[in-house]
Formats: structure tokens, C-alpha cells, sequence
């Protein structure tokens, strides 16, 4: 689980479904990323960041 994606999205007030739609994906795509089943394209992964507002690359590591 990408426990630092899930917090992200949630301290700004998205659900997988709005989030989803914010970066162009499907809701169960997204889900898949944020469980660490796919990674996600180079491009998705900047908008994700971009709708975060987070300018850091460590976004996507797994924690524990």
C-alpha cells in the first residue's frame, strides 16, 4: 500500500472516484496505484503530483 498517496489525496478531499477523474484515469486504475499493483505512466505520475501539489519524488515509495 502507498499509505503517503492514500493520506495525500485524502488530506485534500478526494476519493479514488474524484481523484481519478482530477488526473484522466479510471477509479480502478487509480486503485491499482495506489495499492502498488501498477505503476503508474510517467506523465499520470506529474499530474498526480501536480493535483497534490506535491514537489517531491518519494510520493509513489511504499511505506510501511
Amino acid at each position: 500500500m502507498r499509505t503517503k498517496l492514500v493520506k495525500l489525496r485524502e488530506r485534500h478531499g478526494y476519493t479514488q472516484a474524484t481523484f481519478s477523474k482530477a488526473v484522466g484515469t479510471s477509479r480502478s486504475h487509480y486503485s491499482q496505484i495506489e495499492t502498488g499493483e501498477k505503476n503508474p505512466s510517467l506523465k499520470l505520475s506529474l499530474k498526480i503530483k501536480r493535483v497534490l501539489d506535491y514537489p517531491y519524488d518519494d510520493i509513489f515509495f511504499n511505506a510501511k
